[in-house]
């Protein structure tokens, strides 16, 4: 059975759906099977992993809306072996409205991933950067949440809001849920700035930091409008091999620890 991890900030341009997608090509390849799910109506993982929907293509939404007759049907390939994506449209933003009338409204991506849970080993879901009813659904729908931190000013402002919202969803959804902790990202090492985040966040924070931080990169800035993850662009890039470690740290986490889902 799939670890599912929500990458979780509702601050925008934190380096979420960078580190969702590149986690999650390090993750297969690992050797796991990996899923990301693109619960974003901006659609940047889909478009960042080169994918392109056809018009008649059904897609996320679909899904969390039952227009889809099964999961399985909106899921697509990408160019890593053992790593496949269920794709977004900015049609998702639509959803956001929908769901409130329909019965189970926060559950209906936990749901969904019910279908095809136990043919992955990861699945990763790239959360939008606000706290509406479509995060709540990834929230709901995850056995542990990764939040990624910018290393700039006021970075830190709106951790406390988010990690409300989680407590709240662990009271009246998902008892179980849990917090990796969190990776800084955008870290400039030649930025006294940067370090003094990560030494706030460090204090502050009252869960891991993973090491090391993602740093600011090019190759990483340059890779999602090639539609490709770090690993297929530049694996030698420093973004890359952070992201490696990340992914491997994460995976040695799992090593040790049971999974609660359904508990």
């Amino acid at each position: 059975m799939s670890r599912i991890i929500a990458i979780v900030n509702q601050k925008g341009g934190v380096g979420k759906t960078t580190t969702a997608i590149n986690l999650g090509a390090y993750l297969a390849w690992f050797g796991n099977f990996v899923l990301l799910v693109d619960l974003d109506p901006q659609a940047n993982a889909t478009s960042a992993l080169g994918v392109r929907l056809e018009p008649d293509k059904q897609s996320l939404y679909h899904a969390l809306t039952g227009a889809a007759p099964s999961f399985r049907d909106i899921i697509v390939g990408t160019s890593h072996q053992g790593y496949k994506l269920a794709p977004t449209t900015a049609d998702l933003a639509g959803a956001r409205v929908e769901l409130i009338g329909m019965e189970n409204r926060e559950f209906r991506l936990r749901d969904a991933l019910l279908e095809v849970r136990n043919d992955y080993d990861y699945i990763i879901i790239d959360n939008p950067p606000s706290l509406d009813l479509l995060t709540v659904n990834g929230l709901a729908a995850a056995d542990d949440i990764l939040i990624p931190v910018q290393a700039e000013y006021l970075a830190l402002e709106g951790l406390g809001q988010l990690l409300s919202t989680i407590e709240l969803v662990r009271d009246n959804l998902r008892p179980e849920l849990g917090i990796l902790g969190a990776v800084l990202t955008m870290y400039d090492k030649r930025n006294r700035l940067s370090d003094q985040v990560a030494s706030e966040l460090k204090q502050h924070f009252p869960y891991k930091v993973f090491e090391p931080a993602i740093p600011r990169n090019v190759r990483l800035t340059e890779s999602p409008s090639y539609g490709q993850s770090i690993l297929a662009y530049d694996a030698g890039s420093k973004g890359a091999k952070a992201y490696e470690q990340l992914a491997r740290s994460i995976i040695e986490h799992y090593a040790y620890t049971p999974t609660t889902y359904g508990q």
